[in-house]
């Protein structure tokens, strides 16, 4: 029986087992990187764990880093207390491939994790000692959309970070708060420069970070904590960048498929974690696909990372590559499968691409409304991730992803999935209203929110920040309830909320129109697939 927490001592036996092993000194580069980092990383979640780590490993296997990656959690010591210590700060990196088989390698790159939050003074600590040194060249962050957001649905500062603003650095409480006190410290130790790198999965990411960081600061400045200087610090890419990105590789939960496979094949410390939330485990299982773009802005220096596979370009590249992801050729998809699963009582994506009326419906929805007015940026052809992604990687069976994880802060994607699309066909002049396929998956979301499956049972809504406010708003309706007015007053402040969509739906001439499609859903049991199946024929 092969144990992760003891590889090395079983490498002969890990390697009769086909599993790739770690070609560098790993005890020296772990010790390096906890002395002082190059890299530190936010989030340890199993994104992070299934490529960022890959990427480091593969390059310390190359000989191209010399120091072990530090991971920092913001909101939750759990993953570095219950996932990383246990096994080393190692894991496993699982590729489930589409004819069943499993490749696995031993991830053993990180140096160790700190939890940089007031909770835990001395982690808090040493994250600003390691900010503090110029040796520091870059930070990454897998912090889901929402890490980034400071302000309700109505614009609002979130009260803790109006509190936060108020008491300044000491009293950083969100993880931009955080961030920001880190960079302070770097500031007050020289102000060497640093690239902050967001690799979360929405638009235009590295703005909306330096925005949410400057916000921070220049709250903290208002308030009298810092001076002009900490904002033309961090206002200025020769010392501070913010570079954009794309990241893509599906990456859902440690799964009971894989876990089993796992213990078949000899493993026996790498059963799923119990708890009362998502699952972890010492493996993170994940897609063979993969995709990483990010713009090469880095004032400090930088892994040679293209050797792990990144490509590095230029803003208006990366900018282009996410756009085409994001709000085109994958995420909106993904967006779509996972409101219509959970409606439809599926469990597993490809269970859903089994399903011909939704392959049809993801279908005319990439290829027909989002394609269209996608940009090419040379570094990935649309069309032919397109084609990949629904030949290929949604119906791979070894993959099991959940609807359910997708449909996890849909509030805070559709501005982008299907809002930006609707902007790029209005400033284009095309008529927005000959749209048919963006405003039914936005239906198909309103749908949702009632927490009624289409065969009339109640299923258990995914989290999200909005949750609360927005099933208020569709409280009154219900399967049967098809009054056009009745609907209108229930999700038009939903459909005019320009926080959500990115602008008012009614105003470019679709908010009726989805109306219509939510009445025709609503119909009864089996009205959200005889909908699908009108638009999809």
């Amino acid at each position: 029986m092969a144990k992760l927490s003891d590889w090395k001592n079983q490498t002969e036996e890990l390697r009769r087992m086909g599993v790739k092993l770690p070609q560098c000194d790993t005890d020296t580069i772990k010790a390096t990187g906890w002395e002082q980092p190059r890299w530190i990383h936010f989030g340890a979640g199993n994104l992070y764990r299934a490529f960022h780590a890959a990427i480091a490993q593969e390059l310390a296997d190359q000989g191209k880093l010399d120091r072990g990656v530090v991971v920092a959690e913001t909101f939750s010591p759990f993953t570095l207390v219950e996932v990383f210590a246990p096994y080393g700060n190692d894991g496993l990196q699982v590729i489930m491939n589409a004819d069943g088989t499993l490749d696995e390698r031993v991830i053993a790159v990180n140096a160790g994790g700190v939890f940089a939050n007031p909770q835990c003074p001395e982690d808090l600590a040493r994250a600003e000692r390691y900010f503090e040194s110029p040796e520091l060249e870059m930070a990454t962050f897998t912090i889901t959309e929402k890490g980034y957001g400071l302000r309700d649905a109505r614009g609002e500062l979130l009260p803790y970070v109006a509190a936060e603003l108020e008491a300044g650095p000491e009293g950083a409480a969100s993880t931009m708060g955080i961030v920001c006190r880190l960079l302070w410290a770097r500031y007050r130790a020289g102000a060497a420069p640093i690239a902050m790198v967001s690799t979360d999965n929405f638009s235009q990411n590295g703005r909306r970070f330096k925005e949410a960081v400057l916000t921070v600061a220049r709250g903290w400045f208002d308030c009298g904590h810092v001076d002009q200087g900490f904002i033309d610090y961090l206002d200025d890419e020769a010392r501070v960048s913010f570079p954009w990105s794309m990241i893509d590789r599906i990456t859902p939960n440690p799964s009971p498929e894989t876990a089993a496979a796992l213990a078949e094949q000899g493993w026996e410390d790498l059963s799923l974690m119990p708890t009362d939330g998502p699952a972890f485990a010492g493996f993170a299982n994940t897609e063979a696909a993969h995709y990483l773009v990010i713009e090469d802005s880095f004032p400090n220096g930088r892994p040679e990372l293209e050797a792990a596979g990144v490509i590095m370009c230029d803003r208006e590249t990366a900018e282009r590559a996410d756009t085409m992801k994001v709000t085109a050729c994958l995420n909106p998809l993904h967006t779509c499968l996972a409101v219509f699963g959970c409606l439809m009582g599926y469990d597993r994506i490809w269970k859903e691409m089994e399903d011909s009326r939704l392959v049809a419906l993801v279908k005319h929805l990439g290829y027909d409304e989002d394609l269209p007015v996608v940009v090419d940026p040379g570094v990935i052809d649309p069309r032919a991730f397109i084609d990949e992604l629904v030949g290929q990687r949604l119906p791979n069976r070894s993959l099991p992803d959940a609807p359910q994880r997708i449909a996890t802060d849909t509030s805070q994607k559709v501005g982008i999935r299907f809002g930006h699309t609707i902007c790029s066909y209005r400033d284009r002049g095309f008529d927005v209203a000959n749209l048919t396929y963006i405003p039914l998956a936005i239906a198909g979301w309103l749908r949702y929110l009632l927490g009624v499956d289409d065969a009339g049972n109640d299923f258990e809504l995914s989290p999200d920040p909005l949750l609360p406010e927005l099933t208020e708003c569709v409280s009154s309706l219900a399967l049967g309830v098809c009054d056009a007015s009745a609907i209108h007053d229930a999700v038009s402040p939903i459909l005019s909320n320009a926080e959500i969509f990115g602008l008012d739906l009614y105003e470019v001439g679709l908010g009726r129109k989805v109306e219509h499609f939510l009445a025709e859903m609503l119909a009864g049991p089996g009205a959200v697939a005889a909908t699908i199946d009108i638009y999809c024929k």
